[in-house]
């Protein structure tokens, strides 16, 4: 039987089927989760939002907890991937990876904050209502913010996996090139947002091209993987 180095594909997939994984998780917890229950002109509702699904709340933080423990097994196998070409780099890529997964984990703790402060009497008895909301409000704000600092190392992982994919001889290079405006992508908004945030509703839509670059290189690790033969010659090198 092969070995896992004789046969790449056998856990390019893996990094794939994460990737994607990553991807669902994010969406659901983001979009479907989050956007569903917080209203930023309305402080009160929020608040009541999230306290009446504190469980649909708590799940959607599990899925990104998920989604960041996928990180993991992602970057291990992108660096094993990528390596070949500029070792250096790869090491570096994945390290700008790990401190947005690092950062990101620590900023799920303050979705956790209005769960606490909520269903706490003495918290809720130190405060007025308004001031309850109005906090709930300033978490939210922060992790907003936390999510944008965190995307500003992504975006370099990503413009130096996409450069390392588009050198690599196993690897299309439409997906190099996809990785790379991925990367621009999310330093452009999050910078935005850090910067000059009365321009971040302009700059948001971008990040549908991060959207389209990530779905199609997840995909493409899962049912195309690398040129086998390629990148044993790489390795040999």
């Amino acid at each position: 039987m092969k070995s896992i180095i004789d046969s790449p594909n056998s856990y390019t997939r893996i990094a794939g089927i994460a990737y994607l994984l990553i991807i669902g998780f994010g969406i659901t917890g983001q979009l479907f989760i989050r956007d569903g229950l917080v209203d930023f002109d309305n402080a009160a509702l929020t608040a009541s939002n999230i306290l009446e699904a504190s469980d649909i709340w708590r799940l959607g933080i599990a899925g990104d907890v998920m989604m960041h423990a996928l990180d993991i097994p992602v970057m291990v196998i992108l660096y094993f991937l990528l390596k070949p070409v500029n070792k250096l780099l790869a090491l570096v890529s994945v390290a700008f990876n790990l401190a947005q997964t690092a950062v990101l984990v620590a900023n799920k703790l303050v979705l956790l904050v209005p769960l606490i402060m909520m269903n706490d009497s003495q918290y809720m008895l130190a405060f007025e209502s308004d001031q309850v909301s109005s906090q709930v409000m300033l978490l939210l704000d922060i992790h907003d913010y936390g999510f944008a600092l965190g995307l500003v190392f992504f975006g370099f992982a990503c413009v130096g996996y996409g450069f390392l994919i588009y050198c690599a001889d196993y690897f299309p290079k439409f997906i190099g090139v996809l990785m790379t405006i991925a990367g621009l992508s999310y330093l452009l908004n999050s910078l935005t947002l850090l910067i000059a945030p009365s321009l971040s509703d302009v700059v948001f839509p971008i990040l549908v091209l991060s959207f389209i670059a990530e779905l199609t290189c997840a995909l493409w690790l899962i049912f195309r993987g690398v040129d086998a033969e390629e990148w044993q010659r790489n390795i040999g090198k």
